[in-house]
């Protein structure tokens, strides 16, 4: 044997196939079927328990050796698998007429049904259901993690009947500690040993992570071969999943050598990953019941449950945590940048939620250290490492050296936490620890040469399990997952503020022009089709009007129901909107009080913004055409109603009732046009009129392309609702009777238009100000019963304008274009605006909600 060979150490058991080695135990036999239900392969064992041997069966029907019954109860377990990792139990059956009862397992492996038997045990000793969860709730009891895993032990030892049963973790490296342990008196404790990640096989954790349940029932057992070895394709059995599956002789001279006469692990997944194992230890043979090891297994999957259940809990309290700190340095570093270049405010920031011995800062090639933390010329070097080395993401290492070739070996920092606060590698807030000096107590010398044992070129276990003491030297504290997941929280949070001290600042701004550029491309097509749309109002309405009268008021009604649908589309950013809320504002618009004359029936059916804006014209002529010639100019009514077609296309009814007698116009206006027209032209619906006698009926179609439907039906915003809902009454009281008004507003045919209104409204005196500066001015030399300020003044605002006037006890309301909601948004909740364009109308009905009369 050579001196390499001599210093080989336990990672190559890892080459061991320990899923095929092509036998079982011998406390069960092991049969092999063919999707055709052919046994293909048989243990060697078979005899003993069935009476016929092993190779009388291979090429039979499985149907002579399992009777009918049996095999119809294996068929249906097959049935209700899902995934290639399932096994499927059967308790207490039968294999012929006359046999014994045995205790099956049953999966798939390869294609092929793998059944595996042992004799049912007399007596069965399986606990009932009601004790499963009387376990679980003495877990559930347990206050700490310590006492809930100390109780899982003891749960599984009252369940296995094993000598020993301990609670086994792994940590990040794959080293295993004992956390918990429930034992028999007089045997000793392993509670705390360590265990290093060789000894168990990256293969075995593998069939740890598929196969939750493993039992040696005797250490001393000859292993009985599977036979053939091979298939025809000269394969080996897969027997990851089995219940039966042969033992490394590794592994038992592993067993031996602790003393261990029988083993049983049950697999604890957390998040679907390997977190640990009951490991269970006899010190003589034993098989606890089929019935028995399945509960023990179940136990293990509810302690897993629960455990993931609390690790969550766990890391939302950090992550709470984490928020909270981040909200701070959110709050604090926006108000002051330079705090980033303060290391002794962040570590004091930092470490109550990341315990840290130092701190170092990098931003632009500046350096801030405080603490137990390395010198400036060696953080720079670090920096250096961790911008070639680094994702972008949080790193953390307990182990400086390992990660830092070039590291100072008498440097007082052993590990360290590196969180970016830059998108590209740079700038780093780095926490540092100092070195733990720690004993560790292994269960045997993890870097004891093995020599070569009776197996070939393998490897055997180690030949002493005294506790030994090994000085683990340049390491830190490690940093938990949960200190990672605050350090993350906290580097999303730096980057936010950091960003504006950084050249990506830069790269920011470049997609805010270029947003804005194409925002104001687009607002450019919207007000350029908008400007089209009235110049064609105007020149259709000028040529079917008779009179200037006629022509004003026509014109002014559609650009008003084009207003009001712009708005109610735009209050949900340009979203789809309801047809109802069309349809009562236009009967609050022309109807006032009496707009439940139009009755509305239909699901809540939402319009594109195309087709909205298209929806509003039409019902606007149909409005106003009843209001003057129909149902509505007398005392009838108007039934509003749609519903979807096969097609999903929305038809939509209009029928007037109860009015004067109808005709047939004997000329088409450009309403009529509208009405017939839009639908068709714009959207490619249809539109048909019908002049009935008894009162007009249209009915429209609008494709299903415009059309959603919402939940449940959308009423319109109380502001808006009371804006529209306009009694004839409130022009007529003249309520700017003897008022003087101020109207702030930068456009002059707008300022005009408005000065009209208030004047036809009663007011004695209408001032106009373009400006703030000439806004302030008037105010201070003459008083004002109201003020009208137009929100947005060029590129300015008039908010100093209400400030005064707030001051000297001066009724304001806002004239604007925009949103109701968008203006709240902005922190003027609760302020009275006058959405515009606005009319007469809508001016009278606030002012009569808002104002008391002239003479009170």
């Amino acid at each position: 044997m050579t001196e390499a060979a001599e210093r080989v150490d336990l990672t190559n058991c890892d080459r061991e196939p320990i899923q095929s080695l092509g036998a079982i135990q011998p406390f069960g036999f092991l049969l092999v079927s063919s999707s055709d239900w052919i046994v293909t392969r048989a243990s060697t064992n078979l005899e003993q328990f069935i009476g016929v041997p092993h190779q009388d069966v291979l090429g039979q029907p499985l149907s002579r050796i399992v009777h009918s019954p049996t095999l119809h109860a294996i068929r249906n377990r097959l049935t209700v698998m899902r995934g290639p990792d399932m096994v499927e139990r059967l308790f207490g059956v039968t294999l012929s007429d006359h046999s014994a009862l045995f205790d099956i397992a049953v999966h798939m492996s390869d294609g092929q049904v793998v059944i595996e038997a042992e004799l049912s045990q007399e007596g069965s000793q399986g606990g009932s259901t009601m004790s499963l969860r009387s376990m679980m709730t003495r877990l559930d009891q347990t206050e700490t993690l310590d006492a809930f895993f100390r109780e899982g032990a003891r749960q599984a030892r009252a369940l296995t009947g094993f000598d020993r049963v301990m609670v086994y973790r792994f940590d990040e490296s794959g080293s295993g500690e004992v956390v918990a342990e429930a034992a028999r008196a007089g045997i000793g404790s392993f509670l705390g040993l360590h265990y290093p990640a060789s000894d168990i096989p990256a293969q075995a954790r593998a069939l740890y992570t598929r196969n939750l349940f493993r039992v040696i029932a005797d250490v001393d057992a000859l292993n009985v071969p599977v036979m053939p070895q091979v298939d025809e394709h000269g394969r080996p059995l897969d027997l990851s999943m089995s219940i039966l599956r042969s033992v490394s002789p590794i592994h038992i001279e592993y067993l031996k050598n602790m003393g261990v006469g029988a083993s049983l692990s049950i697999s604890i997944l957390v998040d679907g990953k390997l977190w640990g194992l009951f490991a269970c230890h006899h010190y003589t043979a034993r098989l606890p019941s089929f019935e028995r090891r399945s509960m023990a297994e179940l136990l293990g999957q509810m302690f897993a449950s629960r455990l993931e259940s609390r690790e969550r809990r766990l890391a939302l309290d950090f992550e709470t945590k984490a928020r909270r700190i981040a909200d701070s340095l959110l709050t604090s570093i926006a108000d002051n940048a330079n705090l980033l270049d303060d290391p002794t405010w962040l570590i004091e920031t930092l470490a109550d939620a990341i315990p840290a011995d130092g701190i170092g800062v990098w931003i632009n090639g500046r350096s801030a250290l405080s603490g137990l933390a390395p010198s400036q010329e060696q953080f720079g070097s670090l920096v250096r490492i961790l911008n070639r080395n680094s994702t972008g993401r949080v790193f953390a290492t307990n182990h400086i050296a390992g990660f830092w070739p070039d590291a100072d070996p008498t440097s007082v920092a052993a590990g360290l936490l590196a969180i970016p606060i830059s998108r590209s590698p740079r700038d780093y807030v780095v926490l540092f620890r100092q070195e733990i000096v720690r004993t560790v107590r292994w269960a045997g010398d993890p870097h004891k040469p093995i020599e070569y044992g009776p197996n070939g070129p393998r490897l055997t276990p180690r030949k002493s399990f005294e506790i030994w003491s090994e000085l683990v030297r340049g390491r830190s504290q490690p940093f938990t997952p949960a200190e990672r997941s605050v350090a993350e929280t906290i580097r999303v949070t730096l980057i936010e503020v950091v960003l504006r001290l950084t050249d990506e600042t830069n790269a920011i701004r470049q997609q805010a022009s270029e947003r804005q550029e194409v925002l104001i491309a687009e607002l450019n097509h919207r007000v350029r089709n908008i400007l089209g749309l009235i110049s064609g109002l105007i020149r259709q309405s000028r040529g079917t009007a008779e009179n200037l009268t006629d022509f004003v008021g026509h014109l002014d009604g559609r650009v008003q129901a084009l207003a009001r649908a712009h708005d109610q589309i735009t209050r949900d950013h340009w979203a789809p909107a309801p047809l109802r809320s069309l349809l009562q504002a236009e009967a609050a618009a022309y109807l006032g009080k009496d707009a439940a004359r139009i009755i509305t029936r239909g699901d809540e059916a939402l319009l594109a913004p195309q087709a909205f804006s298209t929806a509003a014209l039409v019902f606007h002529e149909l409005v106003t055409n009843s209001a003057k010639y129909g149902s509505l100019s007398d005392s009838g009514t108007v039934q509003a109603s749609w519903e979807t077609d096969g097609s999903g296309d929305l038809q939509i009814e209009w029928l007037e009732n109860d009015g004067p007698p109808v005709s047939k116009p004997s000329r088409q206006g450009f309403g009529t046009t509208i009405i017939r027209r839009s639908i068709p032209y714009d959207l490619g619906g249809k539109a048909d009129v019908v002049y009935d006698p008894s009162g007009l009926h249209a009915h429209l179609t609008i494709p299903a392309k415009f059309v959603t439907f919402a939940q449940a039906p959308a009423a319109m915003s109380s502001g808006r609702s009371e804006e529209l809902h306009v009694a004839p009454t409130d022009v007529e009281r003249k309520p700017l009777a003897d008022r003087k008004i101020l109207l702030v507003e930068d456009n002059l045919i707008i300022a005009m238009d408005g000065e009209d209104i208030f004047l036809q409204l009663g007011a004695i005196e209408v001032a106009l100000a373009p400006n703030v500066a000439l806004a302030i001015e008037l105010i201070e030399s003459q008083n004002f019963d109201l003020a009208v300020l137009d929100v947005h003044l060029g590129e300015e605002t008039s908010a100093p304008v209400a400030a005064r006037l707030q001051a000297k006890g001066t009724p304001v309301i806002f004239a604007t274009g925009y949103a109701e909601a968008a203006l709240q948004a902005r922190g003027s909740v609760g302020t009275e605006f006058l959405q515009k364009p606005y009319t007469i109308e809508s001016v009278a009905s606030m002012l009569a909600r808002i104002m008391p009369p002239a003479n009170s």
